[in-house]
């Protein structure tokens, strides 16, 4: 019987692995169909895209096996060297030539034969961070300076190095994190909201500083105004989910891929999504990660311990976030940010370190509370 409950207490959460692979396998999908024109006009290779994808989809796969067999413990033992790299290559960002620059911001690595993405890598790092430091940190959380400024001090400065690439909407995310994650481990609320208080106006000016920022203000707000340029995007995502009606024009059918949304594969992949499966396959699609945060929270609640706790509810809460601010940008719900839509957007860091975090997501699950 001792065997059997050993046993059944290893056994991962099957849901959240059938949800994920079925997040991926719509992603690989889907990534062929909307990049094989952009593909064959580009590369000559209508799967160009496709293939690399399925590189990084194996990596995916492998990162996930291997740290649902790591006891998620371990990871104390990078909480500290963790941010120290993360630091580091983000300071290596600023270099000329070092980092590269797509889209106005350097946010990418070069590394010889491929490129590294710095800001996904210190998504995991910073909850890892948060985790261990906030668990050794609990008896002192309800004081300000002794529980609160380390973490907030870590953080401003990793936020201001990833204002410098500049990613501003990466920035909402880890601040977002850091005080879901001190709410948890049991900040005063008060404290909290002085916090998320002080924020609004930093954000405002950073909104307000950068044309480019106000520029996708406006467009939220009227896109018809500059159809022809900061309010394109929006208009040719809109136009994807008017005409996908309810079930789509068909795998493969879609025309806003022709060119006409910019980078179909990456952030707007959801857009060709609605064009060619409908409010059926989007609805299916925000089904799956409504799924995969409530099992994620769920994995937080049931945590053997405080560590596991955090760990297991900033994981999801990055997932969380990413998915929210991508789909409600196509959808014209929040301003367009640049940032991919977890398991579905092409893209290799991205992709890689979600399936890393469901691997240890995984771990967790396995472990019961006594």
């Amino acid at each position: 019987m001792d065997e059997v409950l050993k046993k059944e207490d290893k056994t991962p959460d099957i849901i959240l692995l059938v949800v994920t692979l079925l997040l991926v396998t719509v992603g690989t999908a889907m990534i062929y169909s909307s990049s094989s024109i952009i593909a064959l006009e580009r590369f000559h290779d209508g799967q160009y895209f496709l293939k690399k994808q399925l590189v990084f989809v194996f990596i995916g796969l492998v990162s996930m096996v291997v740290m649902t067999r790591v006891p998620y413990t371990e990871l104390k033992k990078v909480a500290y060297p963790g941010i120290a790299v993360s630091l580091i290559l983000l300071i290596l960002l600023l270099i000329p030539h070092v980092g590269l620059k797509r889209g106005g911001a350097t946010r990418w690595l070069n590394m010889g034969f491929f490129s590294f993405q710095v800001t996904e890598l210190v998504k995991v790092a910073m909850v890892i961070f948060f985790a261990h430091l906030l668990t050794r940190k609990f008896h002192l959380l309800k004081n300000f300076t002794r529980g609160v400024l380390v973490p907030l001090s870590v953080t401003s400065l990793i936020i201001l190095l990833i204002l410098l690439e500049p990613d501003f909407g990466t920035a909402v995310i880890i601040m977002a994190i850091m005080l879901l994650m001190m709410c948890l481990a049991g900040s005063r609320i008060r404290h909290l909201l002085i916090l998320g208080a002080a924020f609004i106006p930093v954000g405002a000016f950073l909104i307000w500083h950068k044309g480019y920022r106000m520029a996708r203000l406006t467009a939220f707000l009227d896109p018809w105004k500059d159809a022809d340029n900061t309010g394109f995007q929006i208009i040719q995502s809109l136009l994807s989910f008017g005409s996908g009606g309810t079930f789509g024009v068909g795998i493969g059918d879609g025309m806003q891929k022709l060119f006409y949304l910019p980078e179909p594969h990456t952030d707007f992949i959801l857009s060709i999504i609605a064009e060619e499966s409908g409010f059926l396959g989007v609805t299916i699609v925000i089904i799956m990660f409504m799924l995969f945060v409530l099992r994620g929270f769920m994995i937080s609640l049931k945590a053997p311990d405080l560590f596991g706790t955090l760990l297991a509810a900033g994981l999801t809460m990055v997932i969380a976030l990413e998915s929210f601010i991508n789909i409600a940008g196509v959808m014209g719900i929040i301003p367009l940010k640049g940032l991919a839509l977890p398991f579905l957007s092409y893209g290799g860091t991205s992709f890689i370190m979600s399936m890393t975090a469901v691997g240890i997501l995984l771990n967790i699950s396995t472990q019961k509370a006594t």
